[in-house]
């Protein structure tokens, strides 16, 4: 999964911590479910390739 969210909007750098975060606000249960394997995927993820978008758009 972690190949994913290196492409995702919601992976973000932290200066202070230095270290990558997901800023994505999801609730507790769905939290619970990434974390244990019971999504295939991540159901948050959203690519920040901007060429998608276009591409769909089109």
């Amino acid at each position: 999964m972690s190949d994913l969210c290196d492409s995702c909007t919601y992976y973000a750098y932290d200066e202070e911590d230095e270290e990558y975060y997901c800023e994505c606000e999801m609730d507790e249960d769905d939290y619970g479910k990434l974390v244990t394997g019971q999504y295939k995927e991540c159901p948050y993820y959203q690519s920040d390739n901007e060429y998608l978008v276009v591409r769909h758009q089109m």
